[in-house]
């Protein structure tokens, strides 16, 4: 199967710009341009393969899919706050492992549930939500 960078990079946890970079220093194993458009192979496991560099410290992109699940948490404080400062401020937290992205607005294409446990938040991963929008991690 054949990918494009923006998805290569999601996969890998590394942003466009990185990816391109190792493409032109040929570290993407198997990659082919196609016109203005390069064509990334994956390997079994689903993951575009990178060659690791001659010096310096190990990259550090995703060698596996992600198998934990995709977090989407409304911020009341931050709705609160804005009706009371009339600010604009993202209410929307969309948590992927390790990384968390404030938002104004996310699109769930896909399978995902919404959860309310009002007497038994989820301290493990959402940081004691009550209600949380729970989605595949490729999403």
């Amino acid at each position: 199967m054949l990918v494009g960078t923006t998805e290569a990079a999601f996969l890998l946890n590394i942003s466009t710009a990185r990816l391109r970079l190792l493409l032109k220093q040929s570290r993407v194993r198997g990659a082919k341009k196609k016109g203005r458009f390069w064509a990334i192979p994956l390997n079994n496991r689903g993951m575009p393969e990178i060659t690791p560099g001659l010096r310096g410290p190990q990259g550090t992109w995703n060698k596996g899919r992600r198998t934990g699940n995709t977090f989407i948490h409304i911020i009341r404080k931050v709705i609160d706050d804005n009706r009371d400062n009339g600010t604009s401020d993202p209410a929307i937290s969309v948590k992927q492992g390790d990384h968390n992205n404030r938002c104004h607005e996310a699109e769930i294409v896909g399978p995902c549930k919404i959860i309310y446990r009002p007497h038994k938040p989820n301290r493990s991963q959402a940081g004691g939500a009550r209600l949380w929008i729970e989605v595949e991690p490729h999403i």
